[in-house]
């Protein structure tokens, strides 16, 4: 069973920085893509970042250039970095990636528990 696990979540005022993290385990063979999304309250999950394994990263318009995408393919783990946090940040932030198992010939995407980020004005 491959997991994610998100940390870095918590209470920030407008104009701070948060710094997720996103580790996955199991037994794994390679991860592609691995993405953040995020849900608020009373709307539907979006996408807000996607790297590459090679670590090409792509936004969301709406992130501007607050936020910034990562990835240690030693880890396993995914991050993002938010900067200039603005009340309308605060959600459900939730990483996502294309993992091959260990003993898969295919990937299959597989979704974290979700961080809570919210920020205070």
């Amino acid at each position: 069973q491959v997991q994610l696990v998100e940390s870095g979540g918590g209470l920030v005022q407008t104009g701070g920085s948060l710094r997720l993290s996103c580790a996955a385990s199991g037994r794994i063979f390679s991860i592609n893509a691995m993405r953040w999304y995020r849900q608020a309250p009373g709307k539907e999950r979006e996408l807000v970042a996607v790297i590459t394994s090679g670590g090409s990263a792509t936004y969301a318009d709406s992130m501007n250039s607050r936020f910034t995408i990562s990835r240690d393919n030693a880890k396993n783990t995914v991050y993002l970095q938010m900067s200039s946090l603005k009340p309308e940040d605060t959600a459900v932030y939730y990483c996502n990636a294309d993992v091959r198992g260990a003993y898969s010939v295919t990937n299959r995407q597989v979704w974290g528990q979700g961080t809570l980020v919210t920020v205070s004005s």
